[in-house]
């Protein structure tokens, strides 16, 4: 209800018309990125801007979601919109049935449930229903937690190979399954670690570390640059920042400066590094398991390396979604309606603010 009621009052943009359709409305900004994948596939000569650098183009978007949408539009033959939005909603149901399982692994049954009713009013939960390949990769990233908490760690080699060809997380997943391997071995005498699983888990950490490096080294064979990828991603950043090589660690820092200013900008950016942390040791986090916490903390640690912080820190802090098992622990009524009314308005908020097109806008979704 309130995508249509703000695709209603929509004004026209580089995507649309005044007052576009549901699924026109659905497929703006970077459904536009998926679509000509979909339709054209990656370019071998990269684009160059009047300044000599690498522009924005089609290697920043991972084919897994593009080329799950080419394929039933080859079987149906329809437009990209429905079939992009049908692709994301099927995916996202299944990641709230899977994410239920996943909370079962660690949770109350009433307290998981109350975890996906959090995952689906969520302030980001409308990208869900997006031409977006987020709902695809929150589906083989909850299956991934899950078979990890599992512990079937064959069954993670097909997972990790798909889930790292829709959003970057290949390195991510590797750390923590990494630190998964270390944790199980210090802990073998209370918890069995046999050699034959050690070398399992080693083996499927060592596969998702090379999937994370797949993608860079694919768009290095395909146009012969072999910062290719790295370059690509860093001309979203450039509008802000210049072009500036990637620096590990570095990108919050310059973000911070950038919003805040010196000192300020590093404050705070040290401030949310150090209340991170001390969130995966509240006692409500704790209760999600290691293996969940040494995810989150993975994924913060990956974000804190490459990412560049702006209005899209909001969807690829996404992957972070099992944090939300901790905030359904409190049962009481009063707090459970609360937080879901805050949940849906920070909904119409982020939809106001990043998805809403108003002129020239600077905050991308």
């Amino acid at each position: 209800m309130l995508i249509l009621v703000l695709a209603s009052v929509q004004g026209p943009n580089a995507w649309t018309g005044a007052s576009p359709k549901y699924t026109d409305f659905a497929t703006m900004w970077d459904g536009r990125w998926y679509n000509i994948v979909a339709v054209l596939g990656y370019p071998s000569v990269l684009p160059i801007t009047d300044t000599g650098q690498i522009g924005e183009n089609a290697w920043a978007f991972m084919p897994g979601y593009p080329v799950v949408a080419r394929l039933l539009i080859e079987l149906t033959n329809f437009a990209w919109a429905p079939v992009a939005v049908f692709v994301s909603v099927v995916f996202s149901l299944g990641t709230a049935l899977l994410f239920y399982r996943l909370m079962t692994r660690v949770q109350p049954p009433n307290t998981a449930l109350f975890s996906v009713v959090l995952f689906c009013a969520a302030p980001l939960s409308p990208i869900l229903q997006f031409a977006y390949a987020e709902s695809m990769y929150l589906f083989f990233l909850t299956l991934a937690l899950y078979l990890l908490l599992e512990r079937r760690y064959w069954l993670l080699y097909p997972v990790i190979a798909v889930m790292a060809l829709t959003r970057p997380s290949g390195l991510a997943f590797a750390l923590a399954l990494g630190l998964h391997v270390i944790y199980r071995f210090v802990t073998r005498f209370r918890d069995p670690f046999p050699g034959r699983e050690r070398m399992l888990a080693a083996s499927v950490a060592l596969f998702s570390a090379l999937m994370g490096l797949a993608w860079p080294i694919a768009a290095w064979a395909a146009t012969g640059d072999s910062m290719a990828y790295t370059d690509t991603e860093l001309a979203w950043r450039a509008p802000y920042i210049g072009y500036v090589e990637l620096v590990p660690f570095t990108a919050w820092f310059q973000g911070g400066t950038w919003w805040l200013g010196s000192p300020w900008g590093i404050v705070v950016v040290t401030a949310l590094i150090l209340a991170f942390a001390l969130l995966l040791f509240m006692p409500a986090v704790r209760r999600l398991g290691v293996d969940l916490r040494l995810w989150l903390a993975s994924y913060g640690l990956y974000l804190l390396a490459v990412f560049f912080p702006q209005s899209s820190t909001f969807r690829l802090l996404m992957p972070m979604f099992p944090v939300l098992g901790a905030a359904a622990l409190p049962r009481s009524r009063v707090y459970r309606v609360a937080i879901v009314l805050l949940f849906v308005a920070g909904q119409w908020g982020w939809l106001l603010i990043c998805w809403g097109v108003d002129g020239y806008d600077w905050t991308p979704p």
